[in-house]
Protein backbone atom coordinates (compact mmCIF):
# COMPACT_ATOMS: atom_id res chain seq x y z
CA UNK A 1 0.00 0.00 0.00
CA UNK A 2 1.01 3.91 -0.58
CA UNK A 3 0.28 6.24 1.49
CA UNK A 4 0.65 10.13 1.06
CA UNK A 5 0.59 12.51 3.55
CA UNK A 6 0.45 16.20 2.45
CA UNK A 7 -0.25 19.24 4.34
CA UNK A 8 -2.83 21.34 3.09
CA UNK A 9 -5.97 20.72 1.12
CA UNK A 10 -6.24 21.12 -2.82
CA UNK A 11 -8.52 23.88 -3.55
CA UNK A 12 -8.22 23.99 -7.67
CA UNK A 13 -10.99 21.71 -9.52
CA UNK A 14 -8.02 20.97 -11.93
CA UNK A 15 -5.65 19.83 -9.16
CA UNK A 16 -8.10 17.96 -7.84
CA UNK A 17 -8.93 16.63 -11.30
CA UNK A 18 -5.09 15.39 -11.62
CA UNK A 19 -5.01 14.07 -8.50
CA UNK A 20 -8.17 11.82 -8.86
CA UNK A 21 -6.97 10.40 -11.92
CA UNK A 22 -3.87 9.44 -11.08
CA UNK A 23 -5.61 7.74 -7.88
CA UNK A 24 -7.71 5.95 -10.25
CA UNK A 25 -4.50 4.77 -12.45
CA UNK A 26 -2.71 3.56 -9.67
CA UNK A 27 -5.38 1.88 -8.12
CA UNK A 28 -5.14 -0.50 -10.70
CA UNK A 29 -1.81 -2.25 -9.30
CA UNK A 30 -1.92 -0.86 -5.70
CA UNK A 31 -3.88 0.53 -2.71
CA UNK A 32 -3.49 4.42 -2.73
CA UNK A 33 -4.37 6.64 0.75
CA UNK A 34 -4.06 10.70 0.16
CA UNK A 35 -3.91 11.73 4.28
CA UNK A 36 -4.11 15.77 4.29
CA UNK A 37 -3.31 17.64 7.38
CA UNK A 38 -4.61 20.71 8.38
CA UNK A 39 -2.38 23.46 6.80
CA UNK A 40 -1.50 25.99 10.05
CA UNK A 41 -2.36 29.40 10.18
CA UNK A 42 0.01 31.39 12.38
CA UNK A 43 2.93 33.76 11.59
CA UNK A 44 5.38 31.63 14.03
CA UNK A 45 7.44 29.18 11.62
CA UNK A 46 8.66 27.22 14.45
CA UNK A 47 5.03 26.78 15.92
CA UNK A 48 3.64 25.93 12.50
CA UNK A 49 6.21 23.21 11.99
CA UNK A 50 5.55 21.99 15.48
CA UNK A 51 1.63 21.83 14.67
CA UNK A 52 2.47 20.24 11.51
CA UNK A 53 4.98 17.39 13.09
CA UNK A 54 2.18 16.14 15.21
CA UNK A 55 -0.35 16.29 12.75
CA UNK A 56 2.09 13.71 10.32
CA UNK A 57 3.34 11.94 13.10
CA UNK A 58 -0.15 11.21 14.03
CA UNK A 59 -0.49 9.61 10.89
CA UNK A 60 2.29 7.35 10.87
CA UNK A 61 2.54 3.40 12.20
CA UNK A 62 5.52 1.80 13.25
CA UNK A 63 5.53 -0.42 10.48
CA UNK A 64 5.46 2.26 7.31
CA UNK A 65 8.53 2.80 5.62
CA UNK A 66 8.62 6.21 5.41
CA UNK A 67 10.15 8.45 2.51
CA UNK A 68 10.33 12.18 3.27
CA UNK A 69 9.96 14.42 -0.19
CA UNK A 70 13.50 16.51 0.79
CA UNK A 71 15.21 19.36 -1.21
CA UNK A 72 18.50 17.31 0.72
CA UNK A 73 17.25 14.04 -0.28
CA UNK A 74 18.55 12.11 -3.02
CA UNK A 75 17.54 12.47 -6.40
CA UNK A 76 16.71 9.22 -8.15
CA UNK A 77 16.00 8.70 -12.01
CA UNK A 78 12.16 7.21 -12.57
CA UNK A 79 13.88 3.78 -12.88
CA UNK A 80 15.90 4.19 -9.72
CA UNK A 81 12.34 4.71 -7.97
CA UNK A 82 10.33 2.11 -9.13
CA UNK A 83 13.02 -0.36 -7.81
CA UNK A 84 13.37 1.85 -4.59
CA UNK A 85 9.63 0.91 -4.34
CA UNK A 86 9.61 -2.68 -5.76
CA UNK A 87 12.35 -3.18 -2.65
CA UNK A 88 10.65 -1.83 -0.39
CA UNK A 89 7.24 -3.29 -0.80
CA UNK A 90 9.10 -6.76 -0.81
CA UNK A 91 9.98 -6.33 3.07
CA UNK A 92 7.31 -3.45 4.32
CA UNK A 93 3.30 -3.67 3.39
CA UNK A 94 3.51 0.59 3.13
CA UNK A 95 5.35 2.80 1.64
CA UNK A 96 4.08 6.39 3.04
CA UNK A 97 5.45 9.34 1.50
CA UNK A 98 5.44 12.84 3.10
CA UNK A 99 4.88 16.24 1.51
CA UNK A 100 5.57 18.87 3.83
CA UNK A 101 4.14 22.56 4.24
CA UNK A 102 4.89 25.77 2.97
CA UNK A 103 7.88 25.71 5.47
CA UNK A 104 9.21 22.00 4.73
CA UNK A 105 9.00 19.33 7.39
CA UNK A 106 10.57 19.52 11.41
CA UNK A 107 13.36 17.69 12.12
CA UNK A 108 11.66 15.02 14.12
CA UNK A 109 9.56 13.99 10.91
CA UNK A 110 13.04 13.83 9.08
CA UNK A 111 14.39 11.66 11.79
CA UNK A 112 11.84 9.44 11.06
CA UNK A 113 12.32 9.15 7.78
CA UNK A 114 13.55 5.81 6.31
CA UNK A 115 14.75 7.59 3.30
CA UNK A 116 15.24 11.02 2.00
CA UNK A 117 13.99 11.36 -1.19
CA UNK A 118 14.51 14.77 -3.67
CA UNK A 119 12.74 15.68 -7.17
CA UNK A 120 14.84 18.78 -7.43
CA UNK A 121 16.78 21.21 -5.71
CA UNK A 122 13.64 24.05 -7.40
CA UNK A 123 10.91 24.40 -4.94
CA UNK A 124 7.54 23.25 -6.31
CA UNK A 125 3.70 24.58 -5.34
CA UNK A 126 2.75 21.85 -2.89
CA UNK A 127 -0.50 21.15 -4.85
CA UNK A 128 1.64 20.42 -8.07
CA UNK A 129 3.91 18.87 -6.35
CA UNK A 130 1.33 16.25 -5.13
CA UNK A 131 0.41 15.85 -9.01
CA UNK A 132 4.41 15.29 -9.71
CA UNK A 133 4.77 12.67 -6.67
CA UNK A 134 1.75 11.19 -8.21
CA UNK A 135 2.37 10.66 -11.72
CA UNK A 136 5.89 9.11 -10.47
CA UNK A 137 4.39 6.63 -8.11
CA UNK A 138 2.17 5.62 -11.63
CA UNK A 139 5.32 5.42 -13.82
CA UNK A 140 7.10 3.49 -11.33
CA UNK A 141 4.22 0.51 -11.60
CA UNK A 142 4.42 0.85 -15.43
CA UNK A 143 8.03 0.20 -15.31
CA UNK A 144 7.94 -2.43 -12.68
CA UNK A 145 5.04 -3.86 -14.81
CA UNK A 146 7.14 -3.63 -18.21
CA UNK A 147 3.87 -1.74 -19.65
CA UNK A 148 5.03 0.99 -22.15
CA UNK A 149 4.14 4.28 -20.91
CA UNK A 150 4.50 8.22 -22.90
CA UNK A 151 8.35 8.77 -22.38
Amino acid sequence: MIKIICVGKIKEKFFRESIEEYQKRISKYTKLEILEVADINNSNMNIILEKEKELILSKISDKDYVITLEIEGKELSSIELSKKIDNVLITNSNITFIIGGSYGLHEEVKKRSNYKLSFSKLTFPHQLFRIMLLEQIYRSYKILNNETYHK
